[in-house]
């Protein structure tokens, strides 16, 4: 069988992932917080026809650049881009938007920790601050059902007065988190994020110091996903799709060719 064939192969699989990556990027344009994704490849090992280097004649000479020929291509890694999204202002108290680095950590069931950008927040039947799903933020800020004129600092400092009263007490501090490698995060849906070997250990901070975003009340951060560069990248992608089909299609015929041969 022809090389071309599996070379071509690997092209038409390669592309199905940028595909792919690419809709997952479209299908979340709305999504609180979240980073678009990029595809990235690697060619594949080669075949040595004629080896760069080897002598070619008894008196010492080299052969300049040898003939290899590639095997294809392959799927290296899926980059997120951790870009600043748009902040939205919702005036909801406590809908969060982290501007800059950082990210909200999150209580599981399991007991684990998970991280976020979505700061999309409410309050459980106890007064605890919760996500969509009920995850209480950490570290744990729970309010009276009392509370009023709750407000956030750009410092994470919770704060909130109680009716009758002017004087406002404190809730609680908000914290955020970071990695050294951010990309090293692995992605769990419902816009969390779990640590793992490659992101390294997290780095708790308070908003606003040194190598930390700050908190903004009332805003939330929008998707990253632009879409005239998504539907860019779709159609760039659909034609290479098309090229490596056209490569199967022009061996298929070079081998009918041959068994035709008579």
């Amino acid at each position: 069988m022809m090389r071309s064939l599996d070379i071509a192969a690997t092209g038409m699989q390669a592309q199905t992932n940028n595909v792919e990556t690419i809709s997952h990027n479209i299908a979340n344009m709305t999504t609180t917080g979240f980073k678009r994704r990029r595809t990235e490849f690697q060619d594949l090992m080669y075949q040595n026809i004629r080896r760069v280097g080897t002598m070619s004649s008894d008196t010492g000479y080299r052969v300049p650049a040898g003939a290899q020929i590639g095997l294809g291509v392959r799927t290296a890694a899926i980059y997120r881009i951790n870009e600043q999204g748009t902040l939205e202002q919702t005036n909801n108290d406590l809908d969060l938007a982290i501007e800059g680095r950082g990210y909200f950590r999150i209580l599981l069931p399991s007991g684990e920790y998970a991280y976020t950008r979505d700061g999309s927040f409410s309050l459980s039947q106890d007064g605890t601050i919760v996500t969509a799903d009920g995850y209480p933020l950490t570290p744990n800020i729970s309010l009276p059902n009392n509370a009023e004129n709750i407000t956030i600092d750009q410092t994470g400092q919770v704060q909130y007065t109680v009716s009758g009263e002017t004087t406002s007490q404190v809730a609680g501090q908000i914290q955020i988190t970071t990695f050294q490698n951010e990309n090293g995060l692995a992605a769990m849906g419902q816009n969390l994020f779990t640590e793992t070997t490659s992101s390294g250990d997290p780095i708790v901070g308070t908003p606003e110091s040194t190598g930390f975003g700050t908190i903004r009340q009332g805003f939330l951060e929008e998707s990253a996903v632009n879409a005239v560069t998504e539907i860019t990248d779709l159609i760039t992608a659909q034609r290479a799709y098309e090229m490596n089909s056209k490569a199967i299609t022009a061996s298929d015929e070079m081998l009918e060719t041959l068994t035709n041969l008579k």
